[in-house]
């Protein structure tokens, strides 16, 4: 458990204004326990996401997910870049995140559905660190084989995938990851994104 409380304080966030800790607490690990998450936890965790906001109300989100030591796990785990699979193999679950491109009401484009799926998934991720779980995000997966895996058709684009799972032992990750998950995070400061008009 010490080697928990030490990753956490290693990866706290130092912001510049006074943000919600649910906010701050919130970051990416690759060391996940051996605990699995139960379905209802899970369920819980998209119900969360259910609850963003999004373009007349179009929820233009869809999430496939597997547990470890299932084969849809294995399938998702395979359309991972190199960089991603001796960590993520670890999780409790990964979850491949979907938006869907078109407005269900008329079939115009839907120019927010990126960014809809983007609140959705960011949602879940806060409601998994209420729940002492912690998500990881990866744009490094191979979209054309996850779109084989699960059948999508052309008006569905798979956005990222998410390892979701307990917080592990860092001594169970190889180099580099060891050194990444022992390294504090950092962001830039307001200043140097935002601009007053």
């Amino acid at each position: 458990m010490s080697e928990f409380i030490e990753t956490i304080k290693i990866k706290a966030a130092h912001p510049q204004f006074n943000v919600a800790t649910f906010i701050t607490d919130r970051f990416s690990p690759r060391a996940f326990s051996e605990k699995g998450i139960s379905n209802d936890t899970i369920n819980t965790l998209f119900e969360a996401a259910s609850w963003a906001a999004s373009a007349n109300n179009e929820q233009p989100w869809e999430f496939y997910y597997a547990h470890k030591g299932t084969e849809g796990f294995q399938k998702i785990w395979e359309s991972l870049m190199g960089g991603n699979q001796p960590w993520a193999k670890d999780a409790a679950a990964l979850v491949v995140t979907v938006a869907r491109k078109t407005f269900e009401a008329n079939g115009n484009p839907n120019g927010s559905a990126l960014h809809d799926l983007g609140m959705a998934n960011a949602t879940l991720l806060l409601q998994a660190r209420a729940l002492d779980i912690f998500g990881h995000p990866m744009g490094g997966f191979d979209r054309a084989k996850a779109t084989e895996i699960l059948h999508l058709d052309e008006n569905k684009v798979p956005v990222c995938v998410i390892a979701l799972g307990y917080l592990g032992d860092t001594e169970q990750l190889i180099e580099p990851f060891k050194t990444r998950e022992l390294s504090p995070r950092s962001r830039k400061t307001v200043d140097q994104f935002v601009k007053e008009i």
